[in-house]
Parts: C-alpha cells; structure tokens; sequence
C-alpha cells in the first residue's frame, strides 16, 4: 500500500487520512495473520512454562519507548486472563530492576527494531540463567531476534504515519499479536468465566460474573402456592413477600405456574377470590438455575418474547429454592 502523502491541491481531508490510516493497519493486520507458522506454537510452549523448571514462573514482558507501552498492555492482558504476567522497564533492570526477574521466569520482550540498547541487560540476563526468551521484532536478523529462543517476526508493512517513521503499524502489530498470545494462552489452559471473575470482581464486568446464587432470595423469602389454594389466599402470600408475584407449585413440590399483577387484572371478576391459583396463573414461567450467571439472568429478564422482572431459581428437578428480582440486579451493579 502507498504512503500517506498530500495531494497537489492540498491535504487529504481528516475523514481520508483516518480511513488510510486504519486500512493500512488493518492491511498489515490480515499480513500478520497469514505469517503465522510454528514459530507461534513454540513461543507458547514456552511462554506456557510447562516444563519443570519454569512451572512456577512468570511471563516477563519488556520494552522501551512505544513498544513499552505495549509492553505493559499485553502483561496486563495476560495478568488478567491467567497467566502470571509482569512489566518490567529495561532501563529500570539495568539499576536493579534484573532482581525483579527470576529463574523460572519466561521474557517476552520487544522491539521493532530488534536494536534497542536499553534490552542488552535484560537479554544478556536471560541468557545467563537460562531463562526462555521470546522476541517479538520486524528483523529477523537483528540482535534481538537472534539472541531469541524463539522470535516471532512482524511482516514488513508500512507504517500509517504521513512523516517519518512514527510507530503506528508496527505497534498496532505487537499488540495484535500480544493479544493473540495471551488468548491462545488461555484457551489452552482452560480458562473460563469463572477464573476470569477472579481476576475482575470490580465494576459491571465483575458484577455481571457474579452467580445467581449470589443474589437471590433464599428458601425463606420465596412467595409460594399450591396449585390448588384459593386466590385469596395466594394473594395474601403474593403481599406479604412484596415481589409482586407468587410462584405456583403442584404437589411434587415443582413450579408449574406464577401469578403477577397482570394475571391478577386478566383475571377480575367477582369469583376470583374463589378460584384455584392453578386457574389463574401463568403456565411454564421463565426460570433460571442457581449457577448462572448474573449476566444471562439479566438477557432471561429482557428476553425478545416477553420481559419480566422477576425470575425464580430452581434445581434440576424444577423446584424453586430462590427468587431473583431486577432491583437485585440494579443493587449489585449488573444492569
């Protein structure tokens, strides 16, 4: 792909340079995909750390300047998906920062260049303890990617700047490819929701991977009914626990129906007093299991067929053991 430059008459408008710029990367990206080989594979068997001497280790990811700033990005990402990952600033290792980096620790370290002075003692250090060292680098002949156990080079793709050589592409490249180490990372272990709520109990993401068990009402706060009360009855049931609904069971104890104000309007009349809940209510109501998460009981709850505001929580055998409201959702941050 050409270079930015202005036309004759002028500049290109903004709108022209950010769709040059962004298909230029995204030209580079496709590349990047299509370079892959087995040299990917090994730089995960051995930022994996499952050989012995490096089980208990952590990555360690480095880099000056921009690809620093990747750097840390991409320890972030790894630190956060299960995979022990630290930044370290390569001028800060050669003042003392090399004790923060120890045998059975895996570098990750990068550079577009493959020349970057500020890496030597960092590498050199590596070398020493026989510590894996992967390098993510566009030369594949610089002292870098040569002192490397494995280098993984960038495609040589034009970067997206209009003046000098400004790092766009090539960061835009580490990231990428950071990204796709670290995914790859954790597919392999495994990794699922549940760790991944661990590393995240904070804000709506957090919230959203709590469990329904979590939130819900317990057994003693549960509005309920047999099938065969008289509504006066389950309406004083529905008013005492103030969920604006009461669930219907029949008599193996499972839940076969829920009565809500709408039923209740639907169902008005002299003799509804005198009914049978099972008469009233509302057959096959929306329910939810305890080990959800709170995130799929908020899409039940807004669900394209009919939303409600409240969901029941049942066991494999349908009997409900716990009763979710929206206003649970609201207070734990989910919605």
């Amino acid at each position: 792909m050409d270079s930015f430059s202005h036309t004759e008459t002028g500049p290109k408008t903004d709108l022209e340079v950010a769709r040059f710029v962004l298909s230029t990367e995204a030209t580079a990206l496709t590349a990047l995909a299509a370079s892959l080989d087995e040299k990917f594979v090994a730089a995960l068997d051995l930022l994996a750390g499952d050989s012995e001497a490096n089980r208990h280790g952590r990555v360690v990811i480095s880099g000056m300047g921009k690809s620093g700033h990747i750097a840390r990005k991409i320890a972030a990402t790894m630190a956060s998906t299960g995979t022990p990952a630290i930044f370290v600033h390569p001028a800060e290792a050669s003042h003392g920062d090399l004790g923060m980096v120890l045998p059975g620790d895996r570098v990750l370290a990068l550079s577009n260049s493959g020349e970057t002075a500020e890496l030597a003692d960092l590498v050199a250090h590596t070398r020493r303890f026989a510590m894996p060292l992967v390098a993510i680098t566009s030369r594949a002949d610089s002292t870098l990617a040569l002192a490397a156990d494995v280098a993984l080079i960038l495609p040589n793709e034009p970067e997206a700047a209009p003046v000098g050589p400004a790092p766009t592409t090539s960061t835009t490249m580490q990231l990428a490819l950071g990204d796709a180490l670290a995914v790859a990372l954790l597919t392999r272990r495994g990794f699922n929701a549940s760790d991944f709520k661990v590393f995240h109990p904070g804000g709506k993401l957090g919230a959203k991977l709590r469990r329904v068990r979590d939130l819900m009402h317990g057994p003693d706060e549960l509005p309920l009914c047999d099938e065969h009360r008289v509504m006066r009855e389950a309406l004083l049931e529905m008013t005492a626990r103030r969920f604006g609904c009461v669930g219907v069971t029949d008599q193996q104890g499972r839940l076969c129906g829920i009565i809500t104000d709408g039923d209740l309007r639907r169902a008005m009349g002299p003799a509804l007093l005198d009914q049978q809940a099972g008469t009233v209510m509302t057959h096959s109501p929306l329910t939810i299991g305890p080990d959800a998460l709170a995130g799929e009981a908020l899409l039940a709850m807004n669900g394209p067929q009919r939303a409600v505001t409240t969901l029941f929580v049942v066991d494999p055998q349908h009997r409900p053991i716990g009763i979710l409201h929206i206003h649970d959702l609201l207070r734990a941050g989910v919605v």
